[in-house]
């Protein structure tokens, strides 16, 4: 079945980094592109960044522009967001998400991703 793992959140300073992981496992992971999205607490769900099947394309919320990066190895079926410059409003649960095909904006409704993970938790502090 399929199943998306996420790791690396944690607590850092205002300004700091963070290394997001993805472990995907069940479906053919280079045949779609992936999402990372996340969640703060009492707001609704908010695209952060997704990643075209071959990693030919990306885009990023406007929120996180020039201080993250989305990334995939296709070989090792992993997705990575690499975050820098980190601020409290950053805070949020972390979630790894499969579009539904080769290809991802952030025209994309939520409710058209079928599988995410279980989430992980970055926290910044001021």
């Amino acid at each position: 079945q399929v199943q998306l793992e996420e790791s690396g959140g944690g607590l850092a300073q205002f300004g700091g980094s963070l290394r997001l992981s993805c472990r995907a496992s069940g479906f053919s992971f280079s045949a779609y592109a992936m999402s990372w999205a996340r969640q703060a607490p009492g707001k609704g769900v908010e695209w952060v960044s997704g990643i075209y099947s071959d990693g030919s394309n990306t885009y990023y919320a406007d929120s996180v522009k020039g201080r993250f990066t989305i990334s995939r190895d296709n070989a090792k079926n992993e997705l990575y967001l690499q975050m820098n410059s980190l601020k409290p409003e950053d805070t949020a649960l972390y979630y790894c998400t499969r579009a539904p095909g080769p290809i991802t904006t952030m025209e994309d409704l939520p409710q058209e991703y079928d599988y995410w993970g279980q989430g992980t938790q970055v926290t910044v502090s001021s």
